[in-house]
């Protein structure tokens, strides 16, 4: 019996084991174990996922959406909590839940309330029990209903200035005759026309002076709606007024200290400056020079109240590493005549200049075990305007086993490098206005890096310049506007050679991607996610992503080089600094969506496509930018790097991964996402791609990308994945299957039918989700 055989076998066998360990012990006499939670709906617009929402209480969790094991892990515990076992089987199982009819009752009313907020006012909702023996199913069934329409809509609005306002506002659809009597619209509309007024200088205003009145008209589904707006009273003893704008008098940012009453008089004991039309009230020396504060500042004196400014400060605020809060406050100021006017203080809190910190991790290459550790030193306000400077060292050794010719060798990495960042857009001629609309970051690097492997030595030094800028919290911006990159090769090995040598047969440009060299690129990313934040909070809703990047490196210094000499002076290739310079354009784009079936179960698919042609000064691309698949974020069946070009299989040497490589990468992947118990989550997964060649290299035709059989070459895999969920962080374990394996032929081609563990079987650990 082959090894997948058998754990297959005993993985059911550990199902069925737990399925047979009776929950009924924790079943209390006449009581039942909730068993299933359906809703059902004779509205298609009324969904029964929207329901999901206001059920109170949900039957216990299934794995895969199959079987509930983390309930018969509780089962498997006995009565005696005192036993550790018992405690253990408790803490990574999860209890009965006990079905609660107090509770079903409150989610038949929630459920009723919702679909009549919806227009549908003479829905109701039915609840049925049906027990069998001690388990319990439950059924919510709605029953809409005709909803109710607005016939006639109207405004009842005393402010002419606000008539004028709204009657001006560019988005007046919210609400319209004909539309359903959606209490959720209505509201939204409110607070819509709330934020609008308070862009408009109406401080004071909020939604609760916003109100409707509806008449039905009586046997008939139809509404006569009005929209109200109610005279402004601060209480509710205050005679009734009209609603003021509020113009900003003056502006003032305050350095680390705060008071409770915001005042001219409590300002007086700081020292200050003016600059830009505002106060900078600061003790000792100020820690910001007063330029980036004006700079970050949308809040004008003399101009309108604009919730929006405020919103707009805040996040330019935010940029600045050296701060560790802002605060921005109003106070009304009390002129005789006038009671319209707004001071605003701005409270500024210093965070540390500088930080050390140490870093230790350990890696895992093919099976190759390793450990590296890094320092770095941070100062976030070298030159007093919030510029981060961070300096890192970093060394990392790894064991290199089963490299044929290699016995006992392994692999260094030494390397430093050091940026500047800058919370503004650097850049000559650039106006004010212009930088405050980008509110880009620039940053410059530069690098130093020795890799020190069996085969050969490789030295990297870079230097870029970059921006990188966010829309609306959910599109990010990256231009590299520089990256130069110098590639030296001082030591390969005899045996190295020798395969570069056999190589020239197979794949003649090999050898280029080992060779001094020079990548001068320009470079941009966008990057966009629905839900805005980071990866772990987007796994949890519904949402996709996209990130599309596109480089191109050498075309300048090419046409420069064409303009001095019609062809090179030495060798294939022109020089810089009489080393080669590649040229290339590369494109990326990534898509993933997620569909969240419920709060513990979600599909994930993602597509991946990137496309590089080396031309004019280069015959190949750079090994740093050649694509390659396999691996813990790819086919996770192979190994990294040991799948491809096409159907290109190798000589089964160990080095010939640098020899796995292509100019065309494309992968495929569904994966169903579970919640496990505690905090284990769980996977199943499918993998297909590969790389190719845009061109023949040698007799290494199999690896050439061809229209009518690439389809043919692709690799699929499958397998399953257990993830550590720290909520901050995601440990990764995967163990991937081969299913299809084009570099075979046969039956050796379809180890989904005849699979050898040994050969398919390949483990990855990572950080993260794949994708």
């Amino acid at each position: 019996m082959n090894k997948p055989l058998a754990i297959l076998i005993l993985l059911a066998f550990l199902v069925l084991m737990l399925a047979g360990c009776s929950v009924s012990k924790f079943i209390p006499e006449g009581s039942y174990l909730l068993d299933n939670v359906k809703i059902e709906s004779d509205n298609k617009e009324i969904k029964p996922s929207q329901m999901n929402l206001y059920v109170r209480q949900k039957s216990n969790a299934k794995w895969f959406s199959l079987v509930k094991l983390p309930m018969y892990i509780y089962g498997a515990s006995g009565l005696d909590s005192t036993k550790w076992i018992n405690r253990f089987w408790r803490k990574i199982g999860e209890a009965p839940v006990i079905y609660d009819p107090v509770l079903a009752e409150e989610t038949r009313s929630e459920m009723e309330k919702a679909v009549q907020n919806m227009g549908y006012m003479g829905a109701s909702v039915g609840l049925q029990e049906v027990s069998d023996g001690n388990r319990m199913k439950v059924y919510y069934t709605v029953r809409s209903g005709e909803p109710y329409v607005v016939e006639r809509l109207a405004y009842d609005i005393s402010d002419a200035k606000i008539a004028d306002y709204l009657a001006k506002d560019p988005v007046r659809a919210g609400l319209y005759e004909g539309m359903r009597f959606d209490v959720n619209v209505l509201d939204a509309e409110r607070q819509r026309i709330t934020q609008y007024l308070q862009n408009q200088g109406y401080y004071r205003f909020n939604k609760d002076f916003i109100t409707y009145q509806a008449d039905t008209m009586l046997n008939t589904h139809k509404v006569d709606l009005t929209l109200k707006l109610l005279p402004y009273r601060r209480t509710k003893e205050d005679l009734p007024q009209p609603h003021r704008q509020y113009t900003l008098r003056n502006v003032n940012y305050v350095l680390d200290a705060d008071f409770s009453e915001l005042s001219e008089d409590a300002l007086r004991g700081l020292d200050s400056i003016s600059s830009g039309g505002t106060g900078v009230f600061y003790k000792g020396k100020p820690f910001l020079r007063p330029k980036v504060l004006t700079d970050c500042n949308y809040l004008i004196p003399g101009n309108l109240y604009r919730n929006r400014n405020v919103q707009n400060t805040y996040s330019a605020l935010g940029r600045l590493s050296i701060l560790k809060y802002s605060n921005i406050r109003f106070n009304e100021v009390a002129l005789p005549g006038d009671s319209t006017r707004l001071d605003a203080y701005i409270f500024l809190s210093k965070n540390k200049n500088k930080a050390l910190s140490f870093e230790i991790e350990g890696t895992n290459s093919a099976g190759d075990l390793g450990a590296a550790a890094s320092v770095s030193f941070t100062h976030r306000n070298l030159f007093k305007g919030s510029e981060a400077f961070t300096l890192e060292l970093r060394g990392a050794y790894e064991a290199v086993s089963g490299l044929e010719g290699y016995a006992n060798s392994h692999y260094m990495e030494y390397g430093i490098e050091s940026s500047l960042n800058f919370p503004e857009f650097m850049f000559p001629f650039l106006s004010s206005d212009f930088k405050r609309r980008i509110r880009a970051t620039s940053e410059v690097s530069v690098k130093y890096n020795w890799q020190i492997r069996p085969e050969f030595e490789r030295t990297l030094a870079a230097a870029a310049w970059s921006y990188r800028w966010t829309r609306r919290g959910k599109a990010t911006h990256r231009f590299d506007l520089l990256d130069i990159n110098y590639i030296y090769m001082p030591y390969t090995s005899e045996a190295f050679n020798a395969y570069l040598d056999r190589m020239d047969q197979i794949n003649p440009l090999l050898r280029h991607s080992y060779e001094d060299l020079f990548i001068i690129r320009l470079g941009y990313t966008y990057t966009y996610n629905s839900v805005g934040g980071n990866a772990i909070n987007a796994a949890k809703h519904n949402s996709y992503s996209i990130r599309f990047n596109i480089e191109e490196s050498g075309n300048l210094l090419y046409g420069l080089s064409k303009l001095v000499h019609k062809k090179p002076r030495y060798g294939d290739a022109y020089q810089l600094a009489n080393i080669d310079f590649a040229q290339y354009v590369k494109m990326d784009i990534d898509f993933a969506k997620n569909f969240v079936i419920d709060e513990r179960n979600s599909l994930v698919f993602h597509a991946g496509l990137g496309i590089a042609c080396p031309y004019g000064n280069s015959k190949s691309l750079p090994f740093e930018k050649l694509y390659f698949s396999g691996g813990a974020n790819s086919v996770r069946g192979w190994r990294v790097r040991s799948l491809g070009p096409g159907s290109y299989r190798g000589d089964g040497n160990t080095i010939d991964y640098v020899n796995h490589t292509g100019d065309i990468k494309l992968d495929l992947n569904v994966e169903y996402r579970t919640y496990l118990f505690w905090k284990l989550n769980g996977a199943v997964f499918i993998d297909a791609g590969n790389v190719w060649n845009i061109r023949s290299q040698g007799t290494q035709t199999e690896g050439v990308f061809k229209f009518n059989r690439f389809y043919k070459q692709l690799a699929v895999s499958y397998g399953l994945g257990i993830r550590f969920d720290l909520d901050f962080l995601i440990l990764r374990f995967d163990g991937g299957m081969k299913a299809i394996n084009p570099m075979y032929t046969g039956r050796d081609r379809y180890p989904i039918v005849s699979p050898d563990f040994g050969r398919d079987f390949a483990f990855h650990f990572a950080v993260g989700y794949p994708f």
